[in-house]
């Protein structure tokens, strides 16, 4: 067992003045440890870092003034004398690169202001030790970390101790909140950083759409809360899920949203953020994801644009907030060489029928519903605008519906199909 401890002001004797002494001397000399070196022969550079230094051959009365000796010599003839004057006195030993003969380690320490973070291998492996080190380095924000310890320093010296604001500004830094596009079901369709992002989670907030496939990536140490909202039955309010966020954000942790799709479209993420940010919360990173609007008519052998048949296109809903319904967009229907995919139109299917033959539009319009895009069970309707409310009936949510001459090709073009098995370990 190891107990890391600080050390004030340690008598430490350096054995030896080579390659393995200097680097012990370049690590005592960046902590402000002084030590002195004694050794037959000293490389050049050794001076750099070492200032109290004798040329000379080992004797065992060298090491009476000092309670720590590093023996980095290399000689087998000096830890023999070390060993058996450890019989008759006590004095913590380090034989570099032997283990056995070690009463404490050289840590790969971390400095950030006035904190030291030190990782210890317990002699295994040193350079694990630093590449550990490392990797803590490149995830802490050490400007605003050294900040914050130097104003706990100042007002400690001043007789101010408050821990609850302290605890409150210390987790505003290490707090980061996500809000993660996850696409539209195939966990290969994340992007990579969608995928790494979600590796790294301590609290999850799940939308309903997330697929089984992508939950199994979520980390098994991740609190996962299910948040998901679907048609006439909502788990939270969107003022729930805004509280829920804030609220592990302000324990500091790292806190992602995942949602369906890409989250600024008809996703509420920009509504989260700014929540965030009207309560003092800016530490965000939104992560676009494959979209249904767009990749749902793709897996389904459906192009968006076609030069000879579509030009344009158009991304809608029939849903909005309170469960209204929209269908301020039917005129869309009746622009020529034209796409219409419509987003959360399913259960109104009906509805869009009859506006928009109420309005013109051609009963032979072309049309798709696409449900469960990218996933096992996806499913692909190809009918026409008079028969879509019965067509509706057939298939099941997530769907999207898509309108225009384009849909002809949902029948020649090749649809994806999904390579992931869902992992319920």
């Amino acid at each position: 067992m190891s107990l890391p401890v600080l050390l004030k002001n340690p008598k430490i004797l350096l054995l030896g003045a080579g390659n393995v002494a200097l680097q012990k001397a370049k690590v005592l000399n960046e902590n402000e440890i002084e030590f002195f070196t004694i050794s037959q022969e000293f490389k050049s550079e050794f001076f750099e870092y070492s200032k109290n230094n004798q040329k000379k051959l080992f004797e065992v009365e060298d090491i009476k003034d000092f309670s720590f000796i590093i023996d980095a010599t290399g000689n087998s003839e000096v830890t023999k004398l070390l060993l058996e004057e450890k019989t008759k006195r006590f004095f913590m030993l380090n034989v570099v690169d032997v283990p056995l003969y070690c009463d404490f380690y050289f840590m790969a320490l971390l400095n950030i202001g006035k904190v030291q973070i030190g990782v210890s291998s317990n002699g295994a492996s040193p350079l694990l030790a630093k590449t550990i080190r490392d990797k803590i380095k490149n995830t802490l924000p050490q400007e605003p970390l050294e900040n914050l310890l130097e104003m706990a320093s100042d007002e400690r010296e001043n007789g101010i101790i408050n821990k609850d604001k302290l605890e409150s500004v210390a987790n505003k830094i290490f707090a980061k909140a996500y809000i993660i596009g996850c696409g539209i079901g195939d966990v290969e369709l994340l992007t990579l950083k969608a995928y790494k992002t979600i590796q790294s989670l301590e609290v999850a907030l799940v939308d309903n759409l997330i697929s089984e496939e992508i939950k199994a990536i979520i980390p098994k140490n991740c609190e996962i809360i299910d948040v998901g909202k679907a048609k006439g039955f909502h788990k939270k309010s969107q003022d729930e899920i805004n509280q829920i966020f804030l609220e592990h954000l302000q324990k500091g942790k790292s806190v992602g949203r995942l949602k369906s799709g890409d989250p600024y479209l008809y996703g509420r993420g920009a509504e989260e953020a700014l929540y965030l940010i009207q309560n003092d919360f800016s530490n965000i990173e939104v992560i676009p994801g494959v979209t249904s609007a767009l990749s749902g008519c793709t897996v389904a052998g459906i192009p968006v644009t076609h030069r000879d048949i579509s030009k344009s296109f158009s991304v809608v809903t029939a849903h909005l907030k309170n469960n209204s319904l929209n269908l301020d967009w039917i005129d869309l229907l009746k622009i020529p060489n034209h796409t219409t995919v419509v987003l959360m139109g399913l259960s109104r299917a009906s509805q869009i029928k009859d506006a928009a033959l109420q309005n013109g539009c051609d009963i032979n319009l072309p049309c798709a519903i696409v449900s469960n895009a990218s996933r096992e069970n996806q499913e692909v309707l190809v009918t026409t605008l008079e028969n879509l409310d019965i067509t509706s009936k057939l298939t099941k949510q997530p769907s999207i519906i898509v309108f225009g001459d384009v849909v002809q090709f949902a029948n020649i073009l090749p649809k994806y199909k999904s390579t992931q098995e869902v992992n319920n370990d």
